[in-house]
């Protein structure tokens, strides 16, 4: 589970790049319930917070590099990122932002994986991330889709310190491989990769991407949300035996996400 002391190497924040920021607003406070607070002054709409219930819960800015798709980009608390910049060097990843400091708050940084597959991380200061994880509303778990497991576990491994473990998929749907940061147990896992075909990377030009999961109290009347505000699923709702009931969805720019109604077993 993710929680929010986020010790080294689990998902601290994650913000939206989005071509029309009130558009994604609106979208994502009907399916998650979100208030959308505008930094600075007047109503430019040129980024913010999603809140829920007053606590943060992910950012929200306009999509500006040219050629980029909408994406939610995931970041994951190291005790420093220039290390990190430099251990993603020598592991093949590429360097996208360097370390950056956001005044008081922290630092931060942007990469990619030897796939492509993009990500980033945040070297806290006075600001350690969301204030709300693994409740109704909130990020509850981090996914990866790669076509090369073995070298995502490699790089991720030796850059973040992460420990893995394998799952059997039901059905012959292959290995799902869980993701616990370095030293702690495995109630502690935060996430997931998966290896999939190259095809199925389309989303993101053949190339591996992250996404987030948002923790629901109905998935099905989440999904009712999402194609009801002009998204669409690309998967579910179905069920997953020991996880809950889940669907995988795009908002209209495009952005992947999974809504997640977990079990009670």
């Amino acid at each position: 589970m993710i929680t929010t002391d986020f010790a080294p190497g689990s998902p601290c924040w994650l913000d939206l790049g989005a071509p029309d920021v009130r558009a994604a607003a609106a979208f994502y406070g009907a399916v998650l319930g979100w208030d959308y607070e505008p930094m600075g002054e007047g109503e430019d709409m040129e980024g913010g917070m999603f809140r829920k219930d007053g606590k943060t819960v992910a950012g929200l800015g306009r999509l500006t590099e040219e050629g980029a798709r909408s994406a939610w980009m995931i970041y994951y608390s190291v005790t420093d990122a220039d290390d990190t910049t430099r251990a993603v060097e020598r592991a093949g990843g590429i360097v996208r932002v360097p370390p950056t400091d956001l005044e008081e708050w922290g630092r931060m940084a942007q990469y990619s994986d030897p796939l492509g597959g993009q990500f980033a991380v945040w070297q806290p200061g006075s600001t350690k991330g969301v204030d709300l994880v693994d409740e109704p509303g909130s990020l509850s778990w981090t996914e990866l889709y790669t076509s090369d497991a073995a070298a995502a576990k490699e790089f991720y491994g030796g850059v973040l310190g992460w420990r893995f473990s394998d799952m059997q998929l039901p059905g012959g749907g292959g290995t799902y491989f869980l993701i616990t940061p370095a030293e702690l147990p495995e109630e502690r896992m935060h996430g997931g990769l998966m290896e999939v075909p190259e095809e199925d990377l389309a989303l993101a030009g053949g190339r591996p991407y992250w996404h987030p999961v948002f923790t629901v109290t109905d998935c099905d009347a989440a999904v009712a949300e999402v194609t009801g505000n002009g998204g669409r699923v690309q998967m579910g709702p179905e069920d997953a035996q020991g996880v809950g009931r889940l669907a995988v969805c795009l908002d209209p720019a495009g952005a992947d996400f999974v809504v997640l109604t977990p079990s009670q077993d």
